[in-house]
């Protein structure tokens, strides 16, 4: 029921609930069959990073913007190698990233995008819930953020092919 409630509010199409967002990610990982490298921001909570490491992923570290302190989606590119196979940024402190550059940048090398979204809880842009762009969007609940239930975690995906597979996982 909480999920259902979540849809609706959030207006996306499907959101599989976590004990807490360090395992969403660890999960949206592996949902899409992530591998290689992944490109993330060193300006975050450890787990962004650790969610890659556990899963036997390398992260590879892109600064930040300074006055968004979202990943600069102009120093993307230069770190794009043949092993890289995705894109996770992170929407600090509800302020999103550049959602359209790094989708750009996504579809020209065939890139997953999965984004960190913890501190993104209801954000919206002027087409709805941001929590719909790129593959997957992970939510945390923890007692910090906006929206908490002291600890738990959430992704947000777009088609129920990939809900079923994030619930299999999760349940496994």
């Amino acid at each position: 029921e909480l999920e259902q409630a979540l849809c609706d509010y959030l207006k996306v199409n499907h959101v599989s609930l976590f004990t807490n967002g360090t395992l969403a990610l660890v999960t949206a990982l592996q949902a899409l069959r992530i591998t290689g490298e992944v490109i993330t921001t060193p300006y975050s909570f450890v787990a962004t990073s650790h969610s890659l490491l556990w899963n036997g992923i390398k992260p590879v570290f892109v600064d930040i913007d300074p006055k968004t302190f979202n990943m600069d989606p102009a120093r993307i590119e230069s770190a794009i190698t043949p092993q890289t196979t995705a894109i996770l940024p992170v929407h600090c402190y509800g302020h999103p990233c550049d959602m359209e550059a790094i989708q750009k940048l996504a579809d020209n090398y065939n890139l997953k995008v999965i984004y960190d979204a913890a501190h993104a809880f209801g954000v919206m842009d002027a087409q709805g819930s941001i929590l719909r762009h790129g593959d997957l969007s992970v939510l945390s609940f923890h007692a910090t953020k906006v929206f908490n239930t002291f600890e738990g975690g959430a992704i947000v995906c777009n088609d129920a092919k990939t809900k079923v597979r994030i619930d299999h996982l999760k349940n496994f």
